[in-house]
């Protein structure tokens, strides 16, 4: 049975927990048993980096009211009977220091949508069941101008974590040739992210055509990466999903949980320490507050500057050729055929 409420402290804050002792992940080999005010609490102990990831950005969360277990699922557009889902616009009933920002979804239909702004926030969406944070690459002074460029690079077929890490390496020389400082943190499963901070001077179709054209030279750079959108086609590689840059498009945050086994973390790293890990599950809400209070945040340094997008867009501009976009957006200028290639009728 769950226990009673209990409080913790979040920034100078009370933020009440129900169900404290509800168990989110069970024990692993290689990790101890969490319970739900475990998450709230690791939270407010990572507060540092989690700020730095999430402070004034729109936020989407994950939730996961009845933990994770094997053979749960998320609930879909097509299905909505899942054990969890992500939550879009703002809750109602929140307390008064939950603040909110309004968003415009690819559909054009606008909403309010959570704005992280203190670490107490975060600590009452895990009373609320949430896990994982989805952050906009946006802050709300102007949420229609990203100020971060993501490369998510996937393992897909037989590519592996390693993979990922070699292909981050590059990823990192070659934002370093056009003037980019790259930052890595691990996706808490099997892939790796790396991003950069930008001026927010730019749209979101400006910063996906960036990504498309960064990721193009990337494949041009070295072997087993690939760009092909369609499943199908991918192959063996690790994909770069360049659509992450899309309005609306998110990836877990630096610091947050992931709804895996053992209760993983996205965890930001030095490159150096990127290159010397093998595996990411070293890296959990019992092992990272730990370090963080040791090593300190390696983004520490990651707002410190502002890039330009322009040598980026120049790339884009040898080859502007449009690519698919998510089956959630209206048909876009320029794209291609949006049909996997095994179904598209022949001309």
């Amino acid at each position: 049975m769950a226990s009673d409420a209990v409080h913790i402290d979040a920034g100078g804050r009370q933020v009440r927990v129900s169900s404290p002792t509800r168990v989110i992940y069970e024990a692993t080999d290689f990790s101890a048993e969490v319970t739900k005010v475990m998450v709230a609490e690791y939270y407010v102990a990572v507060a540092d980096g989690l700020m730095r990831a999430l402070r004034e950005r729109p936020v989407a969360l994950e939730r996961w009211p009845k933990g994770i277990r094997e053979g749960m699922v998320m609930s879909t557009r097509s299905d909505g009977h899942g054990d969890a889902f992500y939550q879009k616009r703002m809750m109602r009933g929140a307390p008064d220091y939950v603040e909110s920002t309004r968003v415009l979804f690819p559909s054009g239909r606008p909403a309010d949508e959570m704005c992280m702004t203190e670490v107490a926030v975060a600590a009452w969406a895990a009373h609320m069941g949430a896990v994982t944070f989805h952050p906009w690459p946006t802050r709300r002074a102007d949420n229609d101008r990203p100020d971060e460029l993501r490369i998510d690079l996937d393992p897909f077929g037989t590519a592996t974590f390693a993979d990922a890490v070699r292909v981050a390496a590059v990823a990192r020389d070659l934002f370093a040739e056009h003037g980019i400082r790259a930052f890595a943190k691990t996706s808490g499963k099997r892939g790796v992210h790396v991003y950069a901070r930008i001026e927010p001077s730019w749209t979101f179709t400006d910063v996906r055509h960036a990504a498309i054209a960064f990721a193009r030279e990337l494949e041009r750079r070295t072997d087993g990466v690939t760009t092909h959108w369609w499943k199908e086609e991918r192959g063996d590689n690790i994909f770069i999903d360049f659509n992450q840059n899309c309005r609306d498009r998110t990836i877990a945050s630096a610091y947050s949980l992931r709804p895996s086994p053992g209760a993983t973390v996205s965890m930001p790293v030095t490159w150096d320490e990127l290159a010397a890990l093998d595996d990411p599950r070293a890296f959990t809400l019992h092992t990272v507050p730990a370090k963080l209070a040791t090593d300190g945040d390696a983004w520490a340094e990651i707002d410190d500057v502002a890039h330009s997008l322009d040598p980026l867009l120049e790339l884009w501009a040898a080859d502007p050729t449009e690519m698919p976009y998510p089956p959630e957006y209206p048909k876009m200028p320029g794209e291609p055929k949006r049909v996997q290639p095994s179904k598209a009728k022949k001309d």
